[in-house]
């Protein structure tokens, strides 16, 4: 090593935060966020500055875009000239800028987010608008600095001379802010500017009178008046965008969807293939086709619909899933100061107007120490005239010029630039013509300091020059609101008839949780048997629905859970396929078991509710508009107690009484009614006084005095009896027997306790489920009539090791 390092301690947080922090500053000042005066990025200005000091304006040729790039990164712009390239493309796309500010002549992409051809085949010059951003620049309007290597001068600001932030909008990624402003309409934001200088103290409504909201290139519906006052106050606020469509009537009672305008900063081909995924994928019935007609008539994409289609319907699922509506969310952030600040419109106003009073004030100066100057070199000119002859003489007399310049300034008393333009006179100015010529120029240059030094003198006169400025550009440039304004927020509501053909079907559901939905073709093909259906070994069918594929199911497990799943969203197979596990359909636990399974075609029936049963007696009831949900996955139902259950869930219009039958052979009967209408998360009532071992293991909605009561025990014993002998009593109460169970070593034993309870009005076929994985199938006839407390007669053949641990109505349940 030649010489000692000379190392210095230091901590990596505050190394990488000094580091950091330079960095953002950065990115935040010079690349990302605009300056709220001219709402120009520094690439932007750049490039409009060496467009203009290179002559590249509006009455000349287009020049190649590769020299605009070149002069830009050599002169003020050290960065990669991909950058600025894009910066220029950007500027030159009627698509996303209001009023483009770069002329641009060849390939310069395409609303399908094609890109631009590359910098040397395309040509551009600046557009006549842009040359009011520029005006007035080299009359000492704006600060200079420093270019990057101090070999030339550039702009801090350009005078922009009408209000670009607002007009053409931006959006730019810095670190730690990010910006969003909208594009407006010329015309509507030069009325504010006028309006706020006419009345400074003007509150929001009054200005959003005039500026009704943004106005997109690209046209459009925009929603949300709402948001629109929001983001004007604090310079954030959403609002949503809608494409501009019709639908239109066709030859044989077609239909075709047709859109001629997209939301703002949406890439045509990428909508163009969402919808037409659409079509491939069914997720809509009835779009025949997708046609992007779009050409030197602008934009048109063309939805074509099948006959009989419902066409608002399909349109508001494009609405909804597609790109055809998008939010938009303001976020007004721009330089102040060299602080990057969010910003009200007002706020945005005032600080164009404030920078518009400094360009104007300095550019009446200059324009008065101009007149100034010509004025006194006009009056020496005229003062010289006078005495003619003796100011010849001088001159003749003098031994150079300098010595000429200074006998004239000591005999006359001229000033040494008054001497000097003396001097360089021209002999045919001395022609009478002439010397009136610049008596009445003194007189006209004399007026215009006189007007500039009242510009000067008084604010209000100040204020009319930039009125009455901007309202010529407004004159010259402005155009028609191309965006229309919608103030409510319309609600896009899809019917589920546009995405799913309606279709009756069978849904299964097996003990073991496998689940399909079978068509009724496929179901009258395979025999149009229940028995025929495909399982697994030792496993049944708990559930055969017939339901339609608009209608939802309502699923609810042990653990107090609901899912809601749409019919349509069941997997489809053959009726004699096993089908797919629950759990690749609906996210249940492991742990968990479904206990019910009910279809459901309205939510918002105000007469029906959910009464759940749970094994610990407690009951429920709550209104059946509480359990529809979006949610993909599970939603509390019902609050459990620890060591509880749902036993069952039933769909009820509240008329009816309840039967439970528990473990121990006690039943009670009570009006649903005297159960009130809970919350969903609620724990419920008790339905009835439990022993300690007992618990519920039958509940039974009953009306009437007519049908049976049926209840089956362990060992395959059952016996039904007269819904008359179980009387209503009050809800809660320990209840009366229903079964006599019989032990002893001279009797045959009919059981410990009782698996399931049903109400019988018609006979039911049944199938007891052995604990051996075994299946008998026997009907409620073959129980017998009789009196509530008795022993009841053996139904199921249970071996000595066996016995019934579930019984299952067979059919289709409703």
């Amino acid at each position: 090593m030649s010489s000692p390092e000379q190392l210095l301690p230091a901590f990596l947080e505050e190394i990488v935060g000094d580091r950091f922090g330079r960095y953002s500053k950065y990115i935040i000042q010079d690349r990302a966020i605009p300056d709220v005066r001219d709402g120009l990025k520094p690439v932007q200005r750049r490039i409009l500055y060496a467009m203009y000091e290179a002559g590249n304006t509006p009455d000349k040729p287009y020049r190649k875009s590769a020299k605009t790039v070149g002069d830009v990164m050599g002169n003020y712009h050290p960065h990669g000239d991909s950058s600025i390239y894009e910066g220029m493309v950007r500027m030159a796309q009627p698509w996303k800028m209001a009023h483009t500010l770069v002329d641009g002549h060849g390939n310069w992409g395409s609303m399908d987010d094609d890109p631009a051809a590359a910098m040397r085949y395309t040509e551009a010059r600046l557009s006549e608008i842009a040359m009011e951003l520029l005006r007035d620049i080299e009359k000492r309007t704006v600060l200079f600095r420093d270019n990057f290597d101090n070999t030339t001068k550039e702009p801090s600001v350009l005078p922009s001379r009408f209000p670009n932030l607002l007009v053409n909008g931006v959006s730019g990624i810095s670190s730690g802010f990010a910006t969003e402003i909208p594009t407006h309409n010329l015309r509507e934001v030069i009325d504010a500017c006028t309006a706020l200088i006419d009345n400074p103290d003007m509150p929001l409504e009054d200005l959003m009178n005039v500026v009704k909201g943004p106005d997109f290139p690209t046209g459009g519906i925009i929603m949300g008046e709402e948001g629109i006052r929001e983001a004007y106050r604090t310079g954030k606020g959403r609002i949503y965008v809608r494409a501009k469509t019709s639908i239109e009537d066709m030859k044989g009672g077609r239909q075709q969807i047709v859109i001629t305008e997209i939301p703002y900063q949406v890439v045509k081909s990428k909508l163009v293939t969402a919808m037409e995924n659409i079509r491939l994928e069914k997720k809509v019935e009835g779009i025949a086709e997708v046609r992007d007609e779009s050409g030197r008539n602008g934009l048109r994409i063309v939805i074509e619909l099948k006959k009989e289609a419902d066409a608002s319907g399909i349109l508001a699922y494009l609405l909804k899933k597609t790109d055809l509506q998008v939010t938009y969310n303001f976020n007004m952030v721009a330089i102040v100061n060299k602080t990057p600040m969010q910003l009200g419109i007002k706020q945005m106003l005032e600080a164009y107007i404030a920078h518009q009073k400094e360009i104007i004030t300095l550019r009446t100066r200059y324009d008065l120490e101009k007149a100034e100057d010509r004025a006194h070199i006009l009056e020496g000119l005229a003062k010289a005239l006078n005495v003619l002859d003796e100011v010849i003489a001088t001159i003749k007399a003098s031994k150079n010029r300098q010595d000429a310049q200074n006998n004239l300034v000591a005999r006359f008393g001229f000033t040494e630039r008054q001497a000097d333009a003396i001097l360089v006179l021209q002999l045919y100015r001395l022609t009478n013509l002439e010397i009136h010529s610049i008596e009445k120029e003194l007189k006209e240059v004399q007026k215009t300091i006189a007007y500039l030094r009242s510009i000067l003198d008084s604010n209000k006169k100040l204020m009319g020059v930039i009125k009455d400025e901007m309202g010529d550009i407004r004159a010259k440039f402005g155009i028609d609101r191309r965006s229309e304004l919608q103030g409510e927020v319309e609600e896009l509501k899809v019917n589920l008839e546009v995405m799913v053909t309606p279709e009756d079907v069978l849904v299964t559901l097996t003990n073991e949780g496998y689940v399909k939905r079978t068509s009724l073709l496929s179901f009258n093909r395979s025999g149009g048997e229940l028995e025929s259906t495909g399982l697994k070994e030792k496993d049944y069918v708990r559930y055969v629905l017939e339901v339609n594929t608009i209608e939802n199911l309502l699923i609810f497990t042990q653990k107090g859970l609901s899912f809601l799943l749409p019919v349509h969203q069941v997997p489809e197979y053959k009726w004699k396929d096993n089908g797919t596990a629950i759990v690749n359909v609906i996210p249940i636990a492991k742990d968990d078991r479904i206990v019910r399974v009910i279809p459901i075609k309205d939510f918002e029936d105000p007469q029906k509710s959910f009464v759940f049963v749970t094994r610990r007696g407690q009951v429920k009831r709550t209104e059946l508009k509480e359990y529809y949900t979006n949610r993909s996955g599970g939603i509390v139902a019902i609050k459990l107690g620890e060591q509880d259950e749902v036993l069952t869930v039933r769909l009820s219009d509240n008329s009816k009484e309840l039967l439970l039958v528990t473990k121990l052979g006690m039943s009670i009967r009570f009006r649903e009614m005297e159960v009130n209408p809970m919350g969903r998360a609620a724990a419920g009532v008790r339905g009835i006084q439990l022993r300690e071992d007992d618990e519920v293991v039958g509940a039974e909605w009953v009306d009437g005095e007519e049908g049976e009561v049926l209840v089956i025990s362990e060992l395959g014993y059952a016996k039904s009896s007269l819904l008359l002998d179980y009387p209503v009593q009050g809800r809660g109460g320990k209840g009366i027997i229903t079964f006599e169970f019989k032990e002893g070593k001279r009797v045959r034993a009919n059981g410990s306790e009782l698996v399931k309870a049903f109400f019988v009005k018609h006979a039911l076929q049944l199938s007891a489920v052995l604990k051996s994985g075994e299946l008998v199938t026997f009907s409620s006839e073959s129980a017998p009539i009789e009196e509530r407390k008795s022993s009841g007669k053996q139904v199921v053949s249970v071996g000595k090791t066996d016995q019934v641990v579930a019984v299952v109505r067979r059919g289709i349940h409703s």
